[in-house]
């Protein structure tokens, strides 16, 4: 039996329903949008306001850096004149006293210096001057730098010889700067023992430094959040020896600017192994090295 026809009333009727159907959604679909729209204004404003806090940030840590160095380059030099005696003879005692000042006022140099560069990196003003260098050479200045701290402690650091390495073509500079910052960290956490330094090839393209110690090691949980700014291990020899905690943060930006990555292998009373992988030559236009 054929279905029965649909009369015009009926036909009206539907239309005016789907219409309306139509409508209801079109006005959903707009206030949908207009909510969408109103998100990405406030998010676009949000981002405003945490570049606007972050240039501040930066541009604060700046000023106060470059305010603190020249005091602190005073007090540096009035202690290397009263060491030296050019003013007459000390006594055990003052020169005890005299050590103590300089001391404090190196570690707050090193503090401002780290405050400094992370404030030229998050304010995009860091640059990267490659150049061909053997590690050799970069070995031996390392060296030479640890040299008077590794004399007065009782803990060796060796430096291994990079056999078999070719030059790099990278900012030996940076690369200075993050070893430095793992040799000087492992040496603070290692009482005895010793403290190794090593380079070989990863890949065909890359060399991974590694910087060993037999410290006190790192708990496991806390290796992911070592690398981030203002962190700091809880244990008995931090509480003794002050700090930023952006030394090892700063080693993770410069790894990256220089196109590699950190990381880290340790166990608590086993010590501890901070290494960086970089590119044997940096991502850029190298300059002939002849």
């Amino acid at each position: 039996m054929a279905d029965a026809p649909i009369n015009h009333d009926e036909q009206a009727a539907l239309v005016a329903q789907l219409q309306a159907e139509a409508n209801a959604l079109r006005e959903e679909l707009d206030e949908t949008n207009q909510g969408v729209l109103a998100l990405y204004a406030e998010l676009d404003t949000q981002a405003d306001q945490l570049r606007q806090a972050s240039d501040l940030k930066s541009r604060f840590l700046s000023y106060m850096s470059h305010e603190f160095r020249t005091p602190l380059g005073s007090i540096l030099s009035i202690t290397g004149l009263l060491t030296d005696e050019l003013d007459g003879p000390l006594s055990a005692e003052q020169h005890k006293q005299v050590a103590f000042v300089s001391t404090a006022a190196r570690e707050l140099s090193d503090m401002v210096d780290d405050l400094l560069d992370l404030a030229k990196i998050e304010a995009g003003r860091i640059n990267i001057s490659p150049a061909w260098f053997d590690m050799f050479d970069l070995f031996a200045a390392l060296r030479g730098m640890f040299r008077p701290i590794v004399d007065a402690s009782a803990v060796d650091l060796i430096f291994e010889e990079p056999v078999g390495l070719p030059k790099l073509f990278t900012d030996d500079k940076k690369l200075a700067q993050i070893l430095r910052n793992f040799i000087s960290n492992s040496l603070k956490f290692t009482t005895r023992g010793e403290v190794r330094v090593s380079a070989r090839l990863h890949d065909a393209t890359h060399v991974r430094f590694a910087v060993s110690d037999t410290g006190i090691g790192i708990a496991p949980e806390l290796h992911g959040a070592l690398f981030e700014d203002f962190s700091q291990v809880d244990s008995p020899l931090q509480k003794r020896l002050r700090g930023t905690g952006l030394g090892l943060s700063l080693c993770k930006r410069f790894a990256q600017l220089l196109g590699g990555e950190v990381g880290l292998e340790s166990k608590p009373g086993l010590g501890s192994t901070f290494f960086v992988i970089i590119p044997l030559a940096i991502a850029m236009e190298p300059v002939d090295e002849t």
